[in-house]
């Protein structure tokens, strides 16, 4: 049933009843943490559907599929309506659709490729070697940083990195060549259209009169800069600057500066009011946060009461704080019957992870770590989706390249470089090269590849068994074009998969384990069932191959399914838990050197600090009703111990808040008897008349 909201007075508190009801204008809502933005928002836009805005002049931006999803889904139960023509997009998923409608302005086509991470390093490595850089100066994941930094304008051409420049250009350069963008350019690209093409500009700013952005404080320059350009008058920013914990990807929680000064007339909304954590927990986060310097004064409270105090540990070393974990877990679930997934573990780094997981397995209690290995970055998985993402843009180089010899078909490196050859002399595509090596008339063979040879390259003789191999890859890419429209992509897929013989393939790849091939091919019949239960949605309008390709390069893990997770205590990351909330949560490893981490004090400076404590004080602000913090007396590095200081974080918590944990003492045989003794009674089934035993 759809909610009522003729009474949002007594729906909402009074400082969310006025970021509901202020519908024009610039406003700046400061939402502290636990505070009920999300209800803000949800009940924001459902109030302007209700007075008469039309849905398709409403634009709301996000920064994960799973919020904008659940923002979708909460406006639809409040109002009842399906509302297919309101936008709920993450920044990027919006690129894609401003750039799917005039990226040809700028000059791709219309069904370019998006690379991810993989995808990019792979065409950074190609322009390398094609620029005879040497290997020990190709440090990829370097590079690849400043790209990213060169391109969105974080960093700046110096004399310390200007032996990139070519190397960058040629990224490029081949970004363009093989239709594809990267993940920067889904906010870039559409900003350079903006600019350079005002009637595109002004054809968005007519449509979307209603502007809101969720997670303010995790914009960067360019997001801001996107969302500043579309603005007219009415746009809403929800935020909270004591929650910026992403500054290494880009995130600048001075956005909020600037947007008070593009906006002058902006109406400031603070929500304090936290529905999620106890006083207790409340007054140790506001004593952390108090000590940072660049925020904006806020005081959270609570009216679920002071709860229990704040339990700190001091532990001999991790292997100690991992049984205090388990054994704190294992006592409060059987005394408050309380599930696993009540429960949640948070450190600095992934790192700190492995005395805690190993200390849960002896004990067998199930547990989910957040991260690990995306579904779609399994080496099957890619391997598949890279034959899509060819059949669907065949001047995709770098897919191409991946599956040119998977499941293997003879050829090899020297053939690839002499393809390389080909297609940098007629200035074309792999695939254009292959096609035109295909075609070539048997009495014009010799002359052909003369034309194509350089100074560099004189031996561009094809072998006869190589060209019937590229002639085999050609017709298999050729022979599946028809995934491109109509209906049964799923069916499709299954029988290309088929067609290329891919478990024989694995059987290959894994001669000593059938067991490890067959896993792997699950995971490909996983992949078909997905596809088939995304194109048999109803909602979903047009199910082609492109559409698909663009969902699966826009999910990220907060799309994993969450059912399997039920019942298992959480393990993650800190920035991983932004926007969670459990009733246990223990954070680990609260030293010098973690948190704040070493790095971050070493080379950031005061800033550094100042985004660590934000950091430690979402760890705190995720606990509903007991936080637990250890911190441990010595930790191995490398192959020894060494001694650890307490962080500093830990001394700012005030004093009151806080009782050390004392360690059980050992039960004297005299306990041990009467505890058994009290189990026993407890568990005595009483003798029923007339019922036999």
């Amino acid at each position: 049933m759809p909610a009522d909201l003729s009474d949002l007075k007594n729906e909402l508190n009074p400082e969310q009843y006025e970021a509901v009801m202020t519908v024009n204008g610039a406003i700046l809502i400061i939402a502290g943490a636990g505070s009920g933005k999300t209800r803000v928002i949800t009940f924001r836009i459902a109030h302007m559907l209700n007075e008469g805005i039309p849905q398709s002049q409403i634009l709301a931006l996000t920064f994960t599929n799973k919020a904008a999803r659940e923002m979708s889904e909460r406006i639809r139960e409040l109002t009842g309506k399906k509302l297919p023509l309101l936008t709920i997009s993450t920044f990027h998923a919006f690129g894609v659709r401003v750039l799917r409608q005039d990226i040809s302005k700028l000059g791709w086509r219309e069904n370019f490729s998006i690379y991810d991470e993989t995808d990019r390093n792979a065409l950074i490595k190609e322009t390398g070697r094609e620029l005879r850089y040497s290997p020990e100066s190709m440090d990829i994941y370097k590079i690849g940083i400043l790209i990213s930094d060169i391109k969105t304008g974080r960093k700046q051409w110096n004399a310390e990195n200007e032996i990139y420049r070519e190397l960058y250009d040629g990224y490029q350069e081949g970004l363009k060549l093989y239709n594809a963008v990267d993940f920067d350019d889904l906010i870039v690209l559409p900003i350079k259209l903006f600019r350079e093409f005002p009637e595109v500009l002004e054809s968005y700013r007519q449509r979307y009169r209603y502007i809101m952005v969720d997670e303010f404080q995790d914009t960067s320059h360019q997001q801001y800069e996107m969302m500043r350009l579309l603005a007219d008058r009415n746009v809403a920013v929800v935020g909270d600057d004591d929650q910026s914990i992403y500054s290494w990807r880009g995130a600048d929680y001075t956005n909020i500066i600037n947007f008070e000064k593009d906006f002058p007339d902006v109406r400031e909304i603070r929500l304090e009011q936290n529905y999620r954590s106890t006083g207790t927990i409340l007054a140790a986060a506001n004593g952390v946060i108090k000590h940072n310097t660049n925020r904006k004064d806020k005081q959270l409270w609570s009216g679920k009461g002071e709860g229990k105090p704040i339990e700190i540990y001091m532990p001999d070393n991790e292997t100690a704080e991992a049984d205090f974990v388990v054994e704190s877990i294992q006592s409060i679930a059987l005394e408050e019957k309380r599930k696993y997934d009540d429960f949640c573990i948070l450190m600095r780094a992934n790192s700190q992870s492995r005395a805690i997981e190993e200390a849960f397995l002896e004990q067998n209690i199930p547990y989910v770590m957040s991260g690990g290995t995306s579904f779609f970055q399994r080496k099957e998985i890619k391997d598949v989706i890279s034959y899509l993402r060819v059949i669907a843009n065949h001047d995709d180089d770098v897919n191409l390249l991946r599956i040119i010899n998977v499941p293997r078909r003879g050829i090899g490196r020297a053939t690839i470089e002499k393809l390389n050859t080909v297609a940098r002399n007629l200035g074309c595509s792999l695939w254009d090269s292959i096609q035109t090596l295909i075609e070539i008339p048997e009495d014009k063979a010799e002359e052909y590849l003369e034309k194509m040879k350089t100074d560099i390259s004189d031996d561009l003789d094809f072998s006869e068994g190589v060209m019937d191999s590229l002639k085999a890859f050609s017709e298999i890419i050729e022979s599946n074009k028809s995934m491109l429209g109509g209906h049964g992509l799923a069916k499709k897929v299954s029988a290309m998969v088929e067609n290329i013989r891919y478990f024989d393939y694995l059987i290959q790849e894994n001669p000593k384990s059938e067991k490890s091939a067959r896993f792997k091919y699950l995971n490909i019949e996983s992949l078909i069932r997905s596809i088939e239960t995304w194109e048999n949605n109803p909602d979903n309008e047009d199910p082609n191959l492109y559409n698909y390709l663009n969902r699966i390069t826009l999910l990220s893990r907060d799309d994993a399914d969450d059912e399997e997770d039920k019942g298992k205590v959480n393990v993650m990351t800190i920035h991983a838990s932004k926007g969670l909330e459990f009733p246990v949560v223990f954070i680990v490893g609260a030293e010098e050197g973690i948190i704040p981490h070493g790095r971050a004090v070493d080379e950031g400076g005061d800033a550094a600090v100042e985004e660590e404590r934000r950091l430690f004080y979402v760890a705190i602000t995720r606990a509903r009703e007991k936080l637990y913090i250890s911190s441990c007396r010595q930790r191995r590095h490398m192959q020894s111990l060494v001694d650890v200081q307490t962080s500093r974080f830990l001394d700012e918590i005030p004093s009151n808040l806080v009782e050390y944990h004392k360690p059980q003492k050992e039960l004297t045989p005299e306990d041990t008897a009467a505890y058994l003794q009290a189990m026993k009674k407890k568990f005595t089934v009483p003798v029923v008349p007339g019922f036999k035993r």
